[in-house]
């Protein structure tokens, strides 16, 4: 007899599970030795990115092997919302998606029909070949697998901000993700991200999602601005990232034993 699996709880059930927001780091180095750093390091979720790192569909499972020890959940963002691609994506037994670039309506609802099999979906019938059903080894999860997977549409230019409440709306959009580099940039005040302007936009939609019920999560490197927005209402904040982290301890240990090279503050994050 094969052994019977149950799949790990969603974003949303460990935010249940929690009762209080949730706190993460992005992985963005395509690295599984980083990928489990930053799963084992005691917070409560990891980002492993897919749009603006170099992560490709086997260097995302080699990450996926390496957090599955560890009680954090895993949060996976893929480049563009494809239908192809969010199908591998699942596949390879993604719970948590982050789809970029929702600006409207029409995008969350078609994001949401390619998380779901037919007939409320389009998702393609792999799983029996696939890590997402365990080889078949979790009872069921044809028809159970919807209520395994988080659907987090991501927020990011202004037009998206005036359309929150209908993004919410769609069934099958299960959190909203707001993205304050890119809707800094989208208003005209690119690497601003901490602007008035900015963050007036992002608490708007945390609580358009509070209203609606929907957890809500955000990215922010400030402190200040982290604890501002779990204030708000936020469910779920980036606080750091690998690769930052990285570049500037790096950078720490250069001025301390070199000294200033009299380099530029590093934007942005």
């Amino acid at each position: 007899m094969p052994v019977q699996l149950e799949p790990p709880r969603t974003l949303v059930q460990h935010i249940e599970d929690e009762g209080r927001a949730l706190i993460g780091m992005w992985a963005c180095a395509a690295s599984p030795i980083t990928a489990e750093i930053c799963a084992s390091a005691g917070l409560d979720y990891v980002l492993i990115d897919a749009e603006h790192s170099p992560n490709d569909l086997t260097s995302l499972l080699h990450q996926l092997h390496a957090v599955q020890a560890y009680p954090s959940s895993t949060i996976v963002r893929v480049p563009i919302n494809d239908e192809r691609l969010i199908k591998q994506y699942l596949d390879l037994g993604v719970r948590n998606l982050l789809v970029p670039m929702v600006h409207t309506k029409e995008m969350a609802e078609l994001a949401a029909k390619r998380v779901d099999y037919p007939d409320t979906g389009v998702r393609g019938v792999g799983s029996a070949l696939a890590r997402a059903s365990m080889w078949n080894r979790i009872p069921d999860y044809l028809n159970r697998a919807r209520e395994t997977i988080t659907l987090i549409c991501q927020i990011e230019s202004d037009q998206a901000v005036q359309e929150v409440e209908d993004i919410l709306s769609v069934d099958g959009v299960d959190a909203i993700f707001v993205g304050p580099a890119d809707l800094a940039a989208d208003l005209g005040i690119i690497g601003q991200a901490t602007d008035e302007e900015v963050k007036s936009r992002v608490k708007h939609c945390i609580a358009a999602a509070n209203k609606a019920g929907k957890p809500v999560g955000t990215n922010a490197f400030n402190p200040d601005v982290a604890r501002e927005y779990i204030e708000a209402g936020a469910d779920f904040v980036l606080v750091g990232a690998d690769v930052t982290i990285l570049a500037r301890g790096s950078e720490a240990l250069a001025t301390e034993f070199l000294g200033d090279t009299g380099g530029p503050e590093p934007a942005g994050y």
